[in-house]
């Protein structure tokens, strides 16, 4: 028996932009590529690209305590943040593993937004729940919520010319408008993204996100954007070092070792693992995600192991041919006394080994944006 595959509320939207090529992302039936992956990166690193991120999870909590309740459930310091602003954070188990990242949005006192991982999100509310006090109430308003993201250096010029206003272009970044309206749609919209690009995330009701999708694809055509699959998005995160959960991040890893402390903070007060992460920043983590480049002919995949000196001391979690530098790079979880910059390894792939080194991460870092 085939389990019948999610579909958003773009999907029938798809085929007025090519030839999209759907795969089985998590039980959604999603876009890898619209009119290619090589093509699409491009676009948005030079110009904008629009992705149909539908399937992620949103979450409101609100209620007496719903601040002490998440300061306790993630790791940055929720309290930082004002009345429209968000932030980049993680979950954790007591382990120190992460159970997802996650951006928070402040929306007033004591109400939130989360948005999680489509395929951590029934994983995550069971968790939420679990350590839920009875004063705060959490409501999944995933599947009446549509996320439209619209990324690339041209993204606050064509904002600018679909609302007519530079009121939404100018906002700063990790901050968001409540009540925005985008033709005529009623939108949560934020300067946010998971592309290593200026950009936008649109938040909008379900029902009524296509006339945000094609509005958006009008107005931006003549700067070249692009509708963009979920092939481009993993290059374009991957080059920036933004983490993918389930490869820089799951159970088994921490934030410190995937070389986020930044988003961890150890002096806001207790958090769950916060214990386990206060050792390894005391004592230096076992593990450390680094860059690595292929000098031999070959590409770095997910979980092909890493080598020195005949023995195994961590694998790949993401590689690819990077689009922008047409070099053969990847990501690896490696033991941290052997993440220095310039150490040879080798990476075994279909059973040879292949020279490689530890290079510097991010590959790639934005230009600034002049509005």
């Amino acid at each position: 028996m085939t389990t019948e595959l999610k579909r958003t509320p773009l999907y029938p939207l798809y085929a007025a932009s090519g030839s999209p090529r759907c795969i089985d992302f998590g039980g959604w039936e999603l876009p890898v590529q619209f009119r290619g992956i090589q093509k699409e990166h491009e676009a948005v690193r030079e110009q904008a690209g629009l992705f149909d991120v539908s399937h992620m999870g949103e979450v409101m909590i609100s209620g007496n305590g719903s601040l002490a309740y998440l300061q306790n459930m993630l790791t940055n310091d929720v309290s930082r943040l004002q009345d429209g602003q968000a932030q980049y954070t993680l979950m954790c188990y007591p382990t120190g593993g992460v159970v997802d990242d996650l951006l928070v949005y402040r929306l007033e006192e004591e109400h939130y937004m989360l948005v999680i991982n489509a395929s951590n999100i029934d994983k995550d509310i069971e968790w939420l729940q679990e350590h839920l006090p009875e004063s705060v109430t959490l409501q999944n308003i995933s599947e009446q919520t549509a996320l439209i993201a619209l990324q690339g250096p041209l993204a606050a010029n064509i904002l600018a010319k679909a609302t007519g206003s530079k009121e939404y272009s100018e906002l700063p970044g990790f901050s968001f408008v409540a009540n925005a309206e985008l033709f005529g749609v009623k939108v949560i919209l934020s300067r946010t993204g998971y592309t290593g690009e200026d950009g936008y995330e649109i938040y909008a009701p379900a029902d009524q996100a296509g006339e945000i999708w094609t509005g958006l694809l009008a107005a931006g055509e003549p700067d070249g954007l692009v509708p963009c699959g979920l092939g481009a998005r993993d290059t374009l995160r991957f080059e920036a070092k933004l983490p993918l959960y389930g490869q820089e991040l799951s159970a088994d890893i921490t934030p410190l070792e995937a070389g986020l402390g930044f988003f961890v903070k150890l002096d806001k007060g207790d958090f769950i693992g916060r214990d386990v992460l206060v050792k390894q920043k005391e004592q230096g983590t076992p593990r450390k995600l680094v860059g690595v480049e292929l000098i031999d002919r070959g590409i770095p995949r997910s979980h092909y192991p890493v080598f020195l000196e005949g023995r195994q001391i961590g694998e790949v979690t993401t590689g690819t041919q990077s689009p922008t530098l047409k070099r053969n790079l990847g990501l690896a979880l490696i033991e941290a006394e052997h993440a220095v910059i310039g150490t040879a390894i080798e990476i075994e792939i279909r059973g040879k080994l292949l020279k490689a080194e530890v290079v510097k991460a991010p590959f790639y870092k934005r230009k600034p944006v002049t509005v």
